[in-house]
C-alpha cells in the first residue's frame, strides 16, 4: 500500500529528515526530543494504517507514540490513561476489525486430551 503515491518508508524518512533540519535550525517547539517523538508518531500511524490484515497491536503503538508526543510538549499523560486508551483500542478492534478476518480452525482427530 502506498501513501500519497509513495512507499511508507519514504514518507517516514522524509518527515524525520525535515524535523531534524527544523531542530538543527532551533525552530521554537522543535528540539531533538520533539523531532523524535513526532517521527515516532508518524511512523506508528503509517505502519498501523498500511499493514494488512489489520493488526490491533499496531494501533496501540499509535496510542503509545501519541502519549510520548504530548509528553514531549509538557502534557503529563499518566500510564494508567495510556493503558486504558490502549485497552479500548484493542477492544474496538476485537469487536469491529479483527473478527471478520479470522475463523476457527477445524479440529483434527489427533488432538491430545488432558484430564
Amino acid at each position: 500500500m502506498k501513501v500519497f503515491g509513495r512507499e511508507p518508508a519514504l514518507i517516514i524518512g522524509a518527515v524525520g529528515a525535515a524535523l531534524t533540519v527544523l531542530a538543527s535550525l532551533n525552530v521554537p517547539g522543535i528540539d531533538a526530543g520533539a523531532a523524535a517523538a513526532i517521527t515516532a508518531f508518524v511512523a506508528a500511524c503509517i505502519i498501523a494504517v498500511t499493514t494488512r490484515p489489520v493488526a490491533p497491536a499496531l494501533f496501540t503503538g499509535v496510542v503509545a507514540a501519541g502519549a510520548a508526543l504530548v509528553a514531549e510538549y509538557g502534557m503529563n499523560v499518566p500510564d494508567g490513561v495510556t493503558g486504558a486508551v490502549s485497552g479500548a483500542v484493542l477492544a474496538l478492534f476485537a469487536l469491529a476489525g479483527v473478527r471478520p478476518q479470522v475463523s476457527p480452525v477445524e479440529p483434527t482427530g489427533n488432538v491430545a486430551r488432558t484430564v
